[in-house]
């Protein structure tokens, strides 16, 4: 149990286990996140590309899986085929940074108001930092979901047609130049609000997300170490902890991140009537559509986005805490 204004010392009361925000040098901390959290996004990218072409097709007229996905789009447009949009994406590194502000400045107001439990902590910190991250990165989103897309078959035989909602001239040209296409015909069709199409249905997919991640991921750390060996290193319990977590909240909200890849890209109107359309086509379906290569995502995303962020963590704690902190 964790005591008011106390740092988090584990049951043996020889080292911190949960390094607070107030016990970390800031002017270390961001950027050695912003570099931990560009590698982890290059690193896992292309996953986001299949599992947001997976969630946009209808039953599976094109791709039937995570490995198939990746072939067929490896060998029709290489490695840039994989890594669409990404350019646009990496500005979620600035919604990135105020997310975890947000996350850590959340936890430790709650703290300094007497809540003890780490997981109710965390679980309103996760979803106050979604909330603040999405606001900042869906128009960012919305545009490259369009990128990622664009181009992309659908249907079957003679009734293939392809994917281009904004009806884009992309033969031939510069990523930049269709990038800047796609921007301005969103603007053209909806104004500014077109930049947040979806921005409620990102709300209900993050949000919930992120909380769940950020409590279970706490939960499993707490019984992972209660069940340890004495001695063992706090940071590889952790890195167990988090894909535990990941894979739990994506099982648990899958349904909600499928209509809003859907909702954003496909134009398809409100959230309820999305979820209407999607239930009509996969049925039961919906609850496993795009889920593989969400898990691997996640599984992989979990691990070393706390392998990066909890070491980010050690290496800017505070002289006088350092000898508390074991790795």
């Amino acid at each position: 149990m964790e005591s008011l204004g106390v740092p988090n010392i584990d049951g043996s009361g020889h080292y911190i286990q949960t390094i607070e925000w107030d016990m970390m040098n800031k002017y270390k901390f961001f950027p050695l996140s912003m570099l931990s959290s560009f590698s982890v996004r290059c690193m896992l990218y292309p996953f986001t590309v299949i599992k947001t072409r997976i969630q946009i097709q209808r039953h599976s007229e094109v791709y039937k899986g995570t490995f198939d996905a990746f072939q067929k789009i490896f060998k029709c447009e290489g490695v840039g085929g994989l890594y669409k949009g990404f350019w646009v994406s990496a500005f979620q590194l600035v919604s990135g940074i105020a997310y975890i502000t947000t996350y850590e400045n959340v936890r430790h107001f709650l703290q300094q108001r007497g809540v003890q439990d780490s997981r109710i902590r965390a679980l309103i910190g996760g979803g106050c930092a979604s909330l603040v991250g999405q606001t900042i990165i869906v128009p960012f989103d919305v545009i490259s979901q369009h990128v990622m897309v664009l181009g992309q078959l659908e249907g079957r035989g003679k009734s293939k047609v392809v994917v281009n909602p904004l009806n884009i001239d992309f033969q031939g040209r510069q990523k930049s130049q269709i990038t800047l296409d796609i921007v301005k015909a969103l603007y053209r069709k909806d104004g500014f609000r077109g930049f947040y199409r979806g921005y409620i249905s990102s709300i209900c997919a993050y949000v919930p997300n992120s909380a769940l991640w950020w409590s279970f991921y706490h939960f499993y750390q707490d019984k992972l170490a209660h069940i340890s060996p004495e001695g063992t290193s706090t940071l590889l319990l952790q890195c167990v902890a988090a894909p535990l977590g990941g894979v739990t909240t994506v099982l648990l909200t899958n349904p909600l991140d499928t209509v809003r890849a859907r909702l954003q890209v496909q134009r398809t109107g409100s959230f309820g009537h999305t979820f209407r359309i999607l239930w009509s086509e996969e049925h039961m379906g919906v609850f496993t559509k795009g889920l593989s290569p969400r898990l691997f995502q996640s599984v992989i995303f979990s691990f070393t986005i706390i392998l990066g962020y909890e070491s980010v963590k050690r290496f800017s704690v505070n002289e006088e805490y350092k000898k508390e902190v074991k790795w």
